[in-house]
């Protein structure tokens, strides 16, 4: 047998029981109180990639939350 317990997958993350956190845009505009294309907008300006049509929850409000501590005019380092 697997060293998942059924009925889960892979996506699982090792610590803890915290599930991968994939969502569409409109789930995550949803969620995030934005609108789908202002999602979409965000996730290209701040290079949080789209994979498959999903988008990295914590990914995407961690970027989030760091473009907006920064003082207005500065730009992100890469």
């Amino acid at each position: 047998m697997g060293r998942w317990p059924p009925g889960t997958s892979g996506a699982k993350l090792r610590e803890g029981n915290a599930l991968a956190n994939h969502l569409t845009p409109t789930e995550l505009a949803r969620e995030a109180g934005m609108e789908r294309r202002e999602v979409i907008s965000k996730c290209m300006e701040m290079g949080v990639p789209i994979f498959q049509g999903k988008i990295d929850k914590t990914l995407f409000l961690a970027s989030l939350r760091e473009i907006q501590s920064q003082p207005p005019g500065q730009v992100a380092q890469a």
